[in-house]
């Protein structure tokens, strides 16, 4: 009877770690790999990338179905390490926050894959979104196909760069660090607008959003396992002591 009962009550704890795998999976998978910030916004991936500058921290993401060649190009710079010491060379108030291009701009010397990614230019995938603050935007030469790796975070809304520059994204998180570099001193060299020193990337992560929400639903129900564990136990006890 004891084995009848405790073999049971062990079935049931194993499905009950299986349903929380398979929720966890059927939740990511149901949920599609994108979604929408607004009903006026294109759908956002889940993919988010952080960008550590020597003040404060700026997290981003991507709009692949607006411009999937870019946002492939951008993504696997920042899995390679790619920004990883550069640095915003160009902010001017109200208008962007422009990083430097990874080929020239980092501080550290690039391994041969960094360099090969880096050295890759996009089809310009021009499209009707619109450049407003916190919109990403590729910088490019006078040819529309000479996007690399520099590209700005608007500061305000822009509508003269509409269907000029690829949008590829937006800043999810970390307004006040784009406030922080607004207000900082800056010089005009030519055409551009550029701080007196240097804004570093001291380093770039990345992480994808759905797999974050389920690791905490899982998280949650791992909990509620252990607790309900404890209690059979402490059953078990008071019927067979």
């Amino acid at each position: 009877m004891k084995g009848t009962f405790w073999g049971e009550m062990l079935n049931r704890r194993s499905a009950l770690i299986g349903f929380i795998s398979c929720f966890c999976f059927s939740s990511t998978f149901l949920s599609g790999s994108i979604v929408a910030a607004s009903p006026h916004d294109p759908l956002l991936g889940s993919a988010r990338v952080v960008f550590q500058t020597n003040y404060g921290d700026i997290e981003f993401g991507f709009y692949p179905s607006v411009a999937p060649k870019t946002v492939e190009h951008i993504y696997k710079l920042v899995r390679l390490g790619g920004y990883n010491t550069n640095h915003f060379f160009r902010v001017e108030k109200g208008f962007v926050a422009q990083v430097a291009d990874v080929a020239s701009g980092r501080l550290a010397p690039m391994n041969e894959e960094q360099r090969r990614e880096a050295e890759k230019t996009v089809i310009g995938e021009f499209s009707q979104v619109k450049h407003v603050r916190g919109i990403l935007s590729m910088g490019r030469y006078e040819d529309p196909n000479s996007a690399a790796s520099s590209f700005s975070m608007l500061l305000g809304d822009s509508p003269h760069l509409d269907g000029q520059y690829a949008i590829f994204g937006k800043v999810t998180k970390g307004d006040e660090t784009l406030k922080a570099l607004e207000e900082l001193p800056t010089r005009r060299e030519g055409i551009f607008v550029m701080p007196t020193e240097r804004i570093t990337i001291l380093s770039s992560y990345y992480y994808d959003t759905e797999m974050e929400s389920c690791e905490h639903e899982r998280s949650i129900m791992k909990r509620r396992l252990a607790a309900s564990a404890i209690e059979i136990e402490r059953q078990r006890m008071k019927c067979f002591p």
